[in-house]
């Protein structure tokens, strides 16, 4: 099992998001907390990516054709820290 650690923007984000990315996004969390990333990078439509440039460490998961996840994995606690969900922007906060 991981722990997961959400970031005080991400419930502001799924406030406003739409029913569907909301649906999407707690089936990402169920797999990540019972699978942890290996089970986030075997589905095939999040199209899991390790990201580059400011977000060097950070991993980005599809939840739709607009809508991603920015999230951090530290293996020695087994802890998956989501620093972001938004529509595609990139700029780190």
């Amino acid at each position: 099992m991981w722990h997961i650690v959400e970031h005080r923007r991400v419930q502001q984000k799924m406030a406003s998001a739409p029913a569907e990315v909301v649906k999407r996004y707690e089936k990402w969390k169920d797999v990540a907390h019972s699978f942890g990333p290996q089970g986030v990078q075997a589905i095939k439509g999040n199209h899991d990516e390790a990201l580059r440039g400011k977000w060097t460490g950070y991993r980005s998961s599809r939840l739709g054709s607009k809508w991603r996840i920015i999230y951090q994995v530290t293996a020695n606690v087994m802890l998956i820290r989501i620093v972001e969900v938004n529509a595609h922007d990139y700029r780190k906060h």
